[in-house]
């Protein structure tokens, strides 16, 4: 009996020391990050602008981690199924997500949704595309200008529609910013998705089209649309003779911004890894050739910088939206 009990202690103690030990081991002696595939969480549908994006980085990303990068989609909640799933998702770097703003944030700011989480339960890791919020008309349109728009809009207000997609998405904001700058009221319509709102312009049910510039410059040059202005600080290159709002008095710039994060809680050398590898990614002259092809505009912001461009972003709603 006495055997036993010695036999356990010495067990007991060499399992304590050896957990002890790897504990303490240097950061060279532990399992090289990363070890095993990475999964990119995607909160909307498959063929979508934010799916395509994130195919498309992670196909780019793989020779860099040595693992493959698997897209998974998690839809539902306006987002916020996957963004919940990525928040609660172990810190380790193995599971990562797209962030859109300004969509990201009515899922917690509103209090009517009471959602727990934050932007501060996140690691912002790299924005990777910004994509400008355009407002569009079909070639038969009366309204030539972005100033005839806004004069026909005060005239008879709440009467022009427009189409945008949920409340407080970047179309919508555009559109409250318009109207508090200029004193006139549209006739929002909401649909779920671009290519819905793309058919009711073009059938002449809804009279304005606004959407991202890259879901619409194929019909642009197809002269089904025509473009009143871009809210992007510069006129697009996927674009060069559509002008700006800024062009046209209305100093406004709206967006959809794309972009990795990991859940709250990485591992400070697990985070840093991942920021290099996606920029190495972002700023390639090979991903940004194929991000051309589908008229995306990439834009790298890595770590504090990204973070702050999310926390104004996330004010700018706010203001907006008066919580």
């Amino acid at each position: 009996m006495t055997f036993m009990k010695r036999f356990h202690v010495v067990l007991g103690t060499a399992a304590a020391l050896a957990a002890v030990a790897l504990a303490a081991a240097p950061e060279s002696a532990r399992a090289e990050f990363p070890d095993k595939n990475l999964t990119l969480v995607v909160p909307y549908g498959a063929g979508g602008g934010t799916d395509i994006g994130a195919r498309l980085l992670s196909k780019d990303l793989e020779p860099l981690v040595k693992q493959p990068v698997i897209v998974q989609n998690i839809t539902g909640g306006g987002g916020w199924t996957g963004w919940g799933t990525l928040a609660s998702a172990k810190p380790d770097g193995y599971t990562l997500g797209l962030l859109n703003a300004p969509s990201f944030y009515m899922g917690y700011l509103d209090p009517k949704l009471g959602r727990k989480e934050r932007l501060e339960s996140f690691t912002p890791l790299i924005n990777h595309v910004i994509d400008y919020v355009v407002i569009t008309v079909v070639p038969g349109s009366p309204y030539k200008t972005v100033k005839d728009l806004v004069e026909a809009a005060k005239e008879k207000p709440g009467t022009i529609s427009i189409t945008a997609h949920g409340v407080g998405g970047d179309e919508h904001l555009a559109i409250m910013q318009l109207e508090r700058m200029t004193g006139a009221k549209f006739k929002v319509i909401h649909n779920k998705a671009t290519p819905e709102s793309k058919s009711q312009v073009l059938g002449n049910h809804v009279q304005v089209l606004a959407c991202n510039l890259s879901e619409i410059v194929t019909e642009v040059k197809d002269n089904q649309l025509r473009v009143l202005g871009v809210m992007s600080p510069t006129r697009s290159r996927f674009l060069p003779t559509s002008p700006t709002f800024k062009e046209q008095g209305y100093d406004i710039e709206a967006s959809v911004s794309r972009g990795i994060a990991g859940p709250a809680g990485l591992p400070k050398d697990v985070e840093e890894k991942l920021v290099a590898w996606l920029d190495k990614v972002v700023t390639s002259k090979e991903h940004q050739e194929k991000a051309d092809s589908l008229f995306l505009e990439l834009r790298s912001i890595k770590g504090d910088a990204y973070r702050k461009f999310l926390k104004d972003n996330e004010q700018t709603v706010k203001d907006l939206m008066g919580w």
